[in-house]
Protein backbone atom coordinates (compact mmCIF):
# COMPACT_ATOMS: atom_id res chain seq x y z
CA UNK A 1 0.00 0.00 0.00
CA UNK A 2 1.51 3.35 -0.86
CA UNK A 3 -0.20 6.87 -0.09
CA UNK A 4 0.49 10.38 -1.99
CA UNK A 5 -1.44 13.77 -1.08
CA UNK A 6 -3.77 15.14 -3.21
CA UNK A 7 -3.31 18.64 -4.68
CA UNK A 8 -6.04 21.35 -5.14
CA UNK A 9 -6.03 20.80 -8.90
CA UNK A 10 -6.98 17.15 -8.12
CA UNK A 11 -10.30 17.52 -7.53
CA UNK A 12 -13.34 18.52 -9.56
CA UNK A 13 -17.02 19.63 -8.92
CA UNK A 14 -19.63 19.04 -11.46
CA UNK A 15 -23.24 20.11 -10.82
CA UNK A 16 -25.94 17.96 -13.08
CA UNK A 17 -29.58 18.47 -13.81
CA UNK A 18 -31.30 15.12 -14.21
CA UNK A 19 -35.00 15.06 -15.77
CA UNK A 20 -37.80 12.71 -15.51
CA UNK A 21 -41.20 11.59 -15.33
CA UNK A 22 -43.55 12.59 -12.06
CA UNK A 23 -46.12 9.84 -12.37
CA UNK A 24 -46.81 6.38 -12.24
CA UNK A 25 -45.46 3.78 -14.64
CA UNK A 26 -43.43 6.70 -16.48
CA UNK A 27 -46.16 7.85 -17.95
CA UNK A 28 -45.46 11.80 -19.61
CA UNK A 29 -49.41 12.69 -18.89
CA UNK A 30 -51.83 11.56 -16.90
CA UNK A 31 -55.06 10.85 -19.25
CA UNK A 32 -56.92 8.98 -16.88
CA UNK A 33 -58.11 9.88 -13.02
CA UNK A 34 -59.83 8.34 -10.44
CA UNK A 35 -61.10 9.78 -6.81
CA UNK A 36 -60.70 7.81 -3.83
CA UNK A 37 -63.48 5.84 -3.71
CA UNK A 38 -62.95 4.41 -0.16
CA UNK A 39 -64.50 6.55 2.61
CA UNK A 40 -61.69 8.29 5.11
CA UNK A 41 -60.94 10.36 7.87
CA UNK A 42 -58.96 12.61 5.60
CA UNK A 43 -61.61 13.40 3.10
CA UNK A 44 -63.21 16.66 4.69
CA UNK A 45 -59.16 17.72 4.56
CA UNK A 46 -57.86 16.33 1.03
CA UNK A 47 -59.00 13.68 -1.50
CA UNK A 48 -56.44 11.55 -3.16
CA UNK A 49 -55.90 10.62 -6.83
CA UNK A 50 -55.44 7.72 -8.82
CA UNK A 51 -55.44 6.22 -12.37
CA UNK A 52 -56.97 3.23 -11.57
CA UNK A 53 -58.80 1.57 -8.79
CA UNK A 54 -56.14 -0.75 -8.63
CA UNK A 55 -53.74 1.77 -7.69
CA UNK A 56 -55.86 3.05 -4.63
CA UNK A 57 -56.37 -0.34 -3.44
CA UNK A 58 -52.45 -0.57 -3.56
CA UNK A 59 -52.52 2.54 -1.83
CA UNK A 60 -50.32 4.46 -4.56
CA UNK A 61 -52.56 7.98 -5.36
CA UNK A 62 -50.50 10.53 -8.11
CA UNK A 63 -51.90 13.23 -6.40
CA UNK A 64 -54.14 15.35 -4.04
CA UNK A 65 -56.69 17.91 -3.74
CA UNK A 66 -57.25 20.26 -1.07
CA UNK A 67 -60.11 23.14 -0.81
CA UNK A 68 -59.46 25.74 1.52
CA UNK A 69 -61.39 28.85 2.55
CA UNK A 70 -59.98 31.86 4.69
CA UNK A 71 -63.53 32.34 6.59
CA UNK A 72 -63.75 28.26 7.18
CA UNK A 73 -66.81 28.13 4.74
CA UNK A 74 -67.35 24.94 2.56
CA UNK A 75 -67.19 22.11 5.17
CA UNK A 76 -68.26 20.49 8.13
CA UNK A 77 -67.92 23.00 11.35
CA UNK A 78 -65.74 21.11 13.80
CA UNK A 79 -67.89 22.38 16.53
CA UNK A 80 -71.65 24.23 15.80
CA UNK A 81 -70.95 26.56 18.98
CA UNK A 82 -67.73 28.03 17.25
CA UNK A 83 -68.14 29.48 14.35
CA UNK A 84 -66.19 29.75 11.54
CA UNK A 85 -63.31 27.15 12.78
CA UNK A 86 -63.76 24.04 10.00
CA UNK A 87 -61.62 21.91 7.78
CA UNK A 88 -61.46 24.96 5.10
CA UNK A 89 -60.04 27.02 7.51
CA UNK A 90 -57.50 24.74 8.71
CA UNK A 91 -56.27 23.60 4.95
CA UNK A 92 -56.03 27.11 4.13
CA UNK A 93 -54.42 28.18 7.12
CA UNK A 94 -51.61 25.31 6.93
CA UNK A 95 -51.25 25.87 3.03
CA UNK A 96 -50.60 29.70 4.07
CA UNK A 97 -48.04 29.15 6.68
CA UNK A 98 -45.96 26.53 3.94
CA UNK A 99 -46.03 29.18 1.06
CA UNK A 100 -45.87 32.75 2.59
CA UNK A 101 -44.74 30.97 6.38
CA UNK A 102 -46.91 34.19 7.65
CA UNK A 103 -50.18 33.54 9.36
CA UNK A 104 -51.24 36.83 8.60
CA UNK A 105 -50.60 36.93 4.60
CA UNK A 106 -53.55 36.01 2.62
CA UNK A 107 -53.26 34.49 -0.64
CA UNK A 108 -52.78 37.08 -3.49
CA UNK A 109 -53.00 36.41 -7.14
CA UNK A 110 -51.51 39.21 -9.30
CA UNK A 111 -53.88 41.67 -7.58
CA UNK A 112 -57.35 39.88 -6.76
CA UNK A 113 -57.33 38.10 -3.10
CA UNK A 114 -60.21 35.50 -3.01
CA UNK A 115 -61.67 34.21 0.42
CA UNK A 116 -60.94 30.64 -0.92
CA UNK A 117 -58.55 28.48 -2.50
CA UNK A 118 -57.51 25.12 -4.59
CA UNK A 119 -54.65 23.34 -3.44
CA UNK A 120 -53.09 19.93 -5.93
CA UNK A 121 -50.20 18.72 -4.04
CA UNK A 122 -48.38 16.07 -6.09
CA UNK A 123 -47.09 12.47 -3.91
CA UNK A 124 -44.08 12.92 -2.51
CA UNK A 125 -42.67 9.44 -3.52
CA UNK A 126 -43.73 10.63 -7.14
CA UNK A 127 -39.87 12.87 -7.37
CA UNK A 128 -36.61 12.70 -6.10
CA UNK A 129 -35.73 16.26 -5.20
CA UNK A 130 -38.44 18.74 -6.86
CA UNK A 131 -40.99 19.42 -9.79
CA UNK A 132 -39.44 21.34 -13.11
CA UNK A 133 -40.54 24.54 -14.57
CA UNK A 134 -41.86 25.10 -17.77
CA UNK A 135 -42.99 21.57 -17.91
CA UNK A 136 -46.75 21.77 -16.16
CA UNK A 137 -49.51 21.43 -19.07
CA UNK A 138 -52.92 20.75 -17.22
CA UNK A 139 -56.33 21.05 -18.99
CA UNK A 140 -59.82 22.07 -16.82
CA UNK A 141 -63.23 21.48 -18.52
CA UNK A 142 -66.20 22.55 -18.05
CA UNK A 143 -68.78 21.61 -20.57
CA UNK A 144 -67.79 23.28 -23.69
CA UNK A 145 -64.91 25.33 -22.09
CA UNK A 146 -61.60 24.30 -22.12
CA UNK A 147 -58.47 26.40 -19.75
CA UNK A 148 -55.30 25.26 -20.74
CA UNK A 149 -52.78 25.79 -17.83
CA UNK A 150 -49.16 26.05 -17.56
CA UNK A 151 -46.21 28.17 -15.65
CA UNK A 152 -44.92 31.41 -16.53
CA UNK A 153 -41.22 30.07 -15.85
CA UNK A 154 -40.68 30.64 -19.80
CA UNK A 155 -41.70 34.26 -19.44
CA UNK A 156 -39.44 35.87 -16.43
CA UNK A 157 -35.34 36.67 -16.45
CA UNK A 158 -35.38 36.01 -12.82
CA UNK A 159 -36.74 33.91 -10.37
CA UNK A 160 -39.26 34.87 -7.36
CA UNK A 161 -39.05 33.32 -4.24
CA UNK A 162 -41.58 32.95 -1.17
CA UNK A 163 -40.95 31.20 1.58
CA UNK A 164 -41.12 28.06 0.15
CA UNK A 165 -38.90 28.16 -2.54
CA UNK A 166 -39.38 29.50 -6.39
CA UNK A 167 -43.01 30.67 -6.93
CA UNK A 168 -44.35 30.79 -10.89
CA UNK A 169 -47.65 32.07 -11.80
CA UNK A 170 -50.52 29.58 -13.29
CA UNK A 171 -51.00 31.04 -17.15
CA UNK A 172 -53.06 30.08 -19.93
CA UNK A 173 -50.78 28.52 -21.87
CA UNK A 174 -48.22 25.77 -22.46
CA UNK A 175 -44.88 24.55 -21.85
CA UNK A 176 -43.98 27.48 -19.59
CA UNK A 177 -45.19 30.56 -22.16
CA UNK A 178 -48.78 31.99 -22.88
CA UNK A 179 -50.26 31.17 -26.39
CA UNK A 180 -50.08 34.68 -27.87
CA UNK A 181 -47.19 36.31 -26.49
CA UNK A 182 -49.69 38.09 -23.62
CA UNK A 183 -49.54 37.57 -20.13
CA UNK A 184 -51.82 34.66 -19.79
CA UNK A 185 -54.41 35.67 -17.13
CA UNK A 186 -57.73 35.79 -17.01
CA UNK A 187 -59.37 39.13 -17.90
CA UNK A 188 -60.51 40.99 -14.28
CA UNK A 189 -59.32 37.98 -11.76
CA UNK A 190 -55.17 38.00 -11.73
CA UNK A 191 -53.83 34.37 -12.63
CA UNK A 192 -55.07 31.07 -12.22
CA UNK A 193 -53.03 30.13 -9.32
CA UNK A 194 -48.83 29.90 -8.29
CA UNK A 195 -46.94 27.17 -8.96
CA UNK A 196 -44.32 26.37 -6.29
CA UNK A 197 -42.63 23.13 -7.88
CA UNK A 198 -39.64 23.26 -4.69
CA UNK A 199 -43.00 21.85 -2.57
CA UNK A 200 -44.78 20.22 -5.56
CA UNK A 201 -47.83 22.35 -4.88
CA UNK A 202 -50.09 23.90 -7.60
CA UNK A 203 -52.42 26.90 -5.76
CA UNK A 204 -55.54 27.40 -8.18
CA UNK A 205 -57.01 30.96 -7.69
CA UNK A 206 -60.87 30.30 -8.12
CA UNK A 207 -62.02 33.48 -9.31
CA UNK A 208 -60.15 32.89 -12.12
CA UNK A 209 -61.11 29.48 -12.70
CA UNK A 210 -64.81 30.50 -12.56
CA UNK A 211 -64.16 33.25 -14.98
CA UNK A 212 -62.89 30.69 -17.87
CA UNK A 213 -64.49 27.81 -17.30
CA UNK A 214 -67.47 28.68 -14.85
CA UNK A 215 -66.24 25.91 -11.58
CA UNK A 216 -66.14 27.37 -8.76
CA UNK A 217 -66.39 26.31 -5.02
CA UNK A 218 -69.76 26.98 -3.10
CA UNK A 219 -69.36 28.50 0.26
CA UNK A 220 -72.01 27.56 2.55
CA UNK A 221 -71.19 28.58 6.00
CA UNK A 222 -71.81 24.90 7.89
CA UNK A 223 -71.82 22.47 5.23
CA UNK A 224 -69.47 20.27 3.03
CA UNK A 225 -70.27 21.30 -0.10
CA UNK A 226 -67.27 18.49 -1.89
CA UNK A 227 -65.36 21.51 -3.23
CA UNK A 228 -62.15 19.05 -3.41
CA UNK A 229 -64.71 17.06 -5.61
CA UNK A 230 -65.23 19.82 -8.06
CA UNK A 231 -61.66 19.93 -9.11
CA UNK A 232 -61.09 17.05 -9.66
CA UNK A 233 -64.06 16.75 -12.17
CA UNK A 234 -62.43 19.99 -14.14
CA UNK A 235 -59.21 17.92 -14.84
CA UNK A 236 -61.11 14.55 -15.15
CA UNK A 237 -63.35 15.87 -18.20
CA UNK A 238 -59.72 17.78 -19.17
CA UNK A 239 -58.37 14.27 -19.39
CA UNK A 240 -54.15 15.67 -19.65
CA UNK A 241 -51.94 16.63 -16.76
CA UNK A 242 -48.04 16.50 -17.79
CA UNK A 243 -45.57 17.31 -15.57
CA UNK A 244 -41.82 16.58 -15.23
CA UNK A 245 -39.19 16.45 -11.83
CA UNK A 246 -35.41 17.30 -11.84
CA UNK A 247 -33.02 16.43 -9.53
CA UNK A 248 -29.82 18.38 -8.99
CA UNK A 249 -26.90 15.74 -8.51
CA UNK A 250 -23.37 16.91 -7.86
CA UNK A 251 -20.38 15.01 -8.40
CA UNK A 252 -16.91 15.47 -6.94
CA UNK A 253 -14.08 13.98 -9.50
CA UNK A 254 -10.84 13.10 -7.61
CA UNK A 255 -7.92 12.67 -10.35
CA UNK A 256 -5.50 10.13 -8.73
CA UNK A 257 -2.41 10.20 -10.82
CA UNK A 258 0.25 7.49 -10.61
CA UNK A 259 3.69 8.91 -12.48
CA UNK A 260 6.17 6.80 -13.74
CA UNK A 261 8.45 6.69 -10.97
CA UNK A 262 5.64 6.08 -8.27
CA UNK A 263 3.58 2.84 -6.97
CA UNK A 264 6.07 0.74 -8.89
CA UNK A 265 6.81 -1.25 -6.24
CA UNK A 266 4.62 -3.25 -3.43
CA UNK A 267 4.61 -3.89 0.54
CA UNK A 268 3.43 -7.37 0.10
CA UNK A 269 5.11 -10.16 1.44
CA UNK A 270 6.12 -11.95 -1.63
CA UNK A 271 7.77 -9.29 -3.22
CA UNK A 272 9.48 -8.46 -0.29
CA UNK A 273 12.10 -10.59 2.31
CA UNK A 274 10.42 -10.08 5.82
CA UNK A 275 13.69 -10.61 7.76
CA UNK A 276 15.88 -8.46 5.82
CA UNK A 277 13.77 -6.14 3.94
CA UNK A 278 15.27 -6.97 0.53
CA UNK A 279 13.85 -7.68 -2.93
CA UNK A 280 13.17 -11.42 -2.94
CA UNK A 281 13.60 -11.04 -6.77
CA UNK A 282 16.43 -9.27 -8.51
CA UNK A 283 14.63 -8.65 -11.54
CA UNK A 284 12.14 -6.51 -9.34
CA UNK A 285 14.97 -4.38 -8.39
CA UNK A 286 15.77 -2.73 -11.40
CA UNK A 287 12.43 -3.49 -13.33
CA UNK A 288 9.46 -3.72 -10.76
CA UNK A 289 5.98 -4.49 -11.51
CA UNK A 290 3.06 -3.98 -9.28
CA UNK A 291 -0.66 -4.48 -10.35
CA UNK A 292 -3.28 -1.44 -8.93
CA UNK A 293 -6.86 -2.84 -7.86
CA UNK A 294 -7.66 -0.58 -5.22
CA UNK A 295 -7.82 3.31 -4.57
CA UNK A 296 -8.88 4.50 -1.36
CA UNK A 297 -9.14 7.60 -0.57
CA UNK A 298 -8.12 8.84 3.14
CA UNK A 299 -8.77 11.99 5.21
CA UNK A 300 -5.79 13.81 7.06
CA UNK A 301 -6.54 12.13 9.87
CA UNK A 302 -5.75 8.68 8.37
CA UNK A 303 -9.32 8.09 8.19
CA UNK A 304 -10.75 5.99 5.12
CA UNK A 305 -13.89 7.89 3.87
CA UNK A 306 -14.34 6.14 0.32
CA UNK A 307 -13.18 3.04 -1.55
CA UNK A 308 -12.78 3.08 -5.54
CA UNK A 309 -12.30 -0.63 -6.64
CA UNK A 310 -10.95 -1.54 -10.34
CA UNK A 311 -12.67 -3.48 -12.86
CA UNK A 312 -9.64 -5.13 -13.31
CA UNK A 313 -5.83 -4.73 -12.38
CA UNK A 314 -3.86 -2.67 -13.46
CA UNK A 315 -0.22 -2.88 -14.35
CA UNK A 316 1.82 0.09 -13.24
CA UNK A 317 5.84 0.31 -14.08
CA UNK A 318 8.90 2.83 -14.75
CA UNK A 319 7.87 2.62 -18.49
CA UNK A 320 3.66 3.95 -17.41
CA UNK A 321 1.99 6.58 -15.94
CA UNK A 322 -1.64 6.11 -14.68
CA UNK A 323 -4.16 9.04 -14.37
CA UNK A 324 -7.32 7.47 -12.74
CA UNK A 325 -10.97 9.18 -12.10
CA UNK A 326 -12.75 8.88 -9.45
CA UNK A 327 -16.59 9.63 -9.20
CA UNK A 328 -18.55 10.49 -6.13
CA UNK A 329 -21.79 11.54 -6.24
CA UNK A 330 -24.01 12.76 -3.57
Amino acid sequence: MSYKRLDADDFLVSVDSITSTVWSDNTPALSTFVLATTASSNDAYYKNVYTSLAKEVQGDPEFAIAYGDVEGSGSVLYNNLVDGNSPSKTVYGQFRNLVYGDENTDFSFEGTTPKNIWALSVERSRYKEKLMPGTLNLKLTNGANNLELTDSSGMVTTDTYLECGRVYQLISGSNGTSYDGGNGHSTSNGTYGLFLPDVSLLIFNPQAVNEAIGVTPARSSDTDDENADKLFDAIDDGGSFGLNSEETLTSDYVFVRARNSEFNYSENPSFISGSTGDVLYSSMINSPQSFVTTIGLYNDTNELLAVAKLSKPLTKDFTKETLLRVKLDF
